[in-house]
């Protein structure tokens, strides 16, 4: 059991993800299907609130019915609520006694076709989901013949519990390099280490840029630019710092329309524009919300299907920016790392996954053990 109620204070996030598009393939609709995504929730308190995303849906989505284990998540009291395209919401306080480190299961049923434009996909080893072909929410498991994994996190947004007045969330905010799994490992040092008092909220999307986003559907899973994104994937409860690792795809994107129709020269930003939009998209922002604001430094590419000479260079002009510029509170040198010091344009032995752009997962952990400690204490 948690401690008792009059220990808590206040509303921090303790688990958030981005919302954005999801991949446009051939089936985007799903009915009677339940969706579960296991949680761990790293303070202890007495109520929790769920926040729902269709913020990149095209039509309303209607949540017949979500749980937390057996207990019903209510919306003005109903069970059911319809989200209207390009809205969120915050369900009603659910009295739910949790203590740190419980692992609870949220359950949502979606009775009628439903569009599944609004998730994202996380992957890491705190962030697993099942989902099963018909009304299975009140079932302790999925029948195995209905039901597989997901990594695709859909409508569920952000998760607050009511909780001591020492707890806090850090901001992780990136594409598909923070999509993957240093924020579980940072998460996971964390509470190994002691630091129990600190919720790593993840707000990443892959393929997004800092000044740029796709308006078709070949690559609208690449999300929202940074000046939608941020104003939004910033709205975390008890939120005290923000990590920003962000801008590799500015510069790998662009190869021109004889080669891409999608990609075109143009959207080739100078690195004096990636800071400037770095600036005034980000950091002010943060600042007004009274945000210490952690630079984190962009990751080796050397092999990447577009490197080239100038785009590496472009990379290390825009770390040199991140790791020196009294705009913020420090820099975490992701790139020092991981690559090779030898060849610091590339990765560091086994540190590559294979694609020349993403981590390995033994590259994921030296990212998350990078961090200074002061951010999770």
């Amino acid at each position: 059991m948690s401690e008792p109620s009059n220990n808590f204070t206040k509303w921090v996030a303790c688990w958030g993800n981005a919302t954005s598009f999801t991949d446009r393939k051939e089936c985007i609709y799903a009915k009677d299907i339940t969706l579960r995504y296991p949680i761990r929730i790293v303070f202890s308190g007495n109520r929790l609130r769920f926040r729902f995303s269709n913020l990149t849906g095209t039509e309303p989505v209607t949540i017949s019915a979500a749980k937390v284990n057996r207990t019903s998540i209510t919306f003005g009291a109903s069970e059911s609520v319809t989200i209207e395209p390009g809205k969120e919401t915050t369900s009603d306080e659910i009295p739910f006694c949790v203590t740190a480190g419980e692992t609870v299961e949220i359950s949502i049923y979606l009775a009628g076709y439903t569009q599944m434009n609004a998730g994202t996909l996380i992957t890491g080893p705190l962030s697993k989901g099942k989902y099963a072909y018909g009304n299975f929410i009140d079932a302790e498991k999925f029948p195995v013949e209905l039901s597989r994994n997901t990594n695709w996190f859909y409508f569920l947004n952000t998760i607050d519990v009511f909780t001591e007045d020492k707890n806090r969330a850090l901001v992780c905010y990136g594409d598909s390099i923070t999509a993957q799994s240093w924020p579980d490992y940072l998460a996971m040092r964390a509470w190994d280490n002691g630091f129990r008092n600190v919720a790593v909220i993840r707000r990443a999307v892959s393929g997004t840029r800092i000044l740029r986003q796709y308006d078709c559907i070949t690559y609208q899973a690449y999300g929202l630019k940074g000046e939608t994104r941020f104003p939004i994937e910033l709205n975390v409860a008890g939120a005290t710092d923000v990590i920003i690792q962000h801008g590799i795809n500015d510069i790998i994107h662009p190869v021109g329309v004889e080669t891409n129709i999608f990609r075109p020269w143009s959207d080739m930003p100078t690195v004096e524009e990636m800071e400037q939009g770095t600036e005034n998209l980000y950091i002010k922002h943060a600042r007004e919300l009274g945000l210490r604001v952690w630079s984190g430094t962009l990751l080796p590419i050397y092999g990447w299907r577009t490197y080239d000479s100038r785009r590496e260079a472009m990379r290390c002009e825009f770390n040199e920016w991140l790791r020196t510029s009294p705009l913020f509170d420090g820099c975490i040198d992701f790139d020092k790392a991981v690559r090779n010091p030898e060849k610091p344009e590339a990765f560091n032995t086994d540190f590559d996954s294979g694609d020349h752009l993403h981590p390995s997962e033994v590259a994921y952990k030296a990212m998350a053990d990078c961090v200074m400690s002061e951010l999770l204490m």
